[in-house]
């Protein structure tokens, strides 16, 4: 069989401030999720591997955990992370949220990429979320900054664009290999999309102090013994505090029910089988800061 020659493929770092949509635009190109979404910021803490393979190309997404200043191990991770991710992809794409001015954050990143020989595009999402006539001070304002190699608007939420984003990227990506198989969709193992999945819910569903104090452990995938066509997850919620077990679990239980069957359903989706999912709340004291409890839970430095 004669190799396709005009294949293409290649690596794509998805890099912003907290809360552009980073999530959103992913979920939205991959088909199905595999990165959480919520209104609060720092959301994502490792980077999320997304492959999309179309006829004559594959396209790696990575989203990055968006730049901030870091108060913690954790926070200091999730920066490492995100730079680390510079050094090796074909294209940096640099969102912004059309709904914000040039902030400090912005200007880091910039900074960041002052010097690098990777395109970089500038991508301008939520455009469904202002009026049509700003978006020209918004790019002049941004093109003044930095020599983007292009400058894309879009609506990741809605799809606005985002094709033509697509094959823009295809267009600057070098011939290359195929590297995963055309049916999927991510480099993680269901056990971290699980664990995520549960992770939105709790985000979703507490208030202020909960989000970044949590984590989710899988504890155990199995068929279930008495019924093959069910699928037992059990997995535990990691928080800092006494007082915030008591509120991730609720009054009499009903917050910790409510997640339980919120994720449930996106857990099937996932498995595409029935599940029965336990859910135990457990307090580790100040674990976002000590890297033992931090590379069990998942955030290995080693890894990037």
């Amino acid at each position: 069989m004669q190799e396709n020659t005009s294949f293409k493929s290649g690596f794509i770092s998805i890099i912003g401030r907290p809360n552009v949509g980073k999530s959103t635009f992913l979920n939205r190109v991959i088909g199905q999720k595999i990165a959480i979404m919520s209104d609060k910021p720092q959301t994502t803490r490792n980077k999320i591997q997304g492959v999309l393979t179309r006829d004559q190309s594959q396209l790696i997404f990575i989203d990055t955990p968006g730049i901030h200043k870091p108060k913690h191990k954790l926070g200091e991770f999730m920066i490492k992370v995100s730079k680390n991710t510079l050094k090796e992809v074909d294209i940096i794409m640099f969102m912004v949220n059309a709904e914000q001015a040039i902030g400090k954050g912005d200007e880091f990143i910039l900074e960041l990429l002052e010097g690098t020989k990777t395109p970089v595009f500038l991508v301008i999402n939520k455009i469904d979320q202002i009026h049509p006539d700003e978006l020209i001070g918004i790019i002049e304002s941004y093109k003044s900054k930095f020599p983007f190699a292009e400058i894309v608007p879009i609506s990741a939420l809605q799809g606005n664009n985002v094709d033509s984003l697509l094959q823009t990227i295809e267009n600057y990506l070098p011939a290359g290999p195929q590297y995963y198989p055309a049916d999927q969709v991510t480099d993680h193992p269901e056990r971290f999309i699980i664990s995520e999945m549960i992770r939105e819910k709790v985000l979703h569903l507490t208030r202020e102090e909960i989000p970044h104090s949590i984590a989710v452990v899988i504890d155990k995938i199995k068929r279930d013994e008495e019924n093959e066509n069910k699928i037992r997850v059990q997995a535990t919620i990691m928080v800092e505090r006494d007082s915030q077990k008591g509120i991730v679990i609720g009054k009499r239980g009903a917050l910790l029910k409510e997640v339980g069957i919120q994720a449930r359903k996106d857990i099937e989706m996932l498995l595409g089988s029935k599940i029965y999912l336990e859910l135990w709340v457990k307090v580790q004291k100040d674990w976002r800061n000590k890297s033992a409890h931090l590379r069990d839970f998942g955030y290995r430095e080693d890894e990037y």
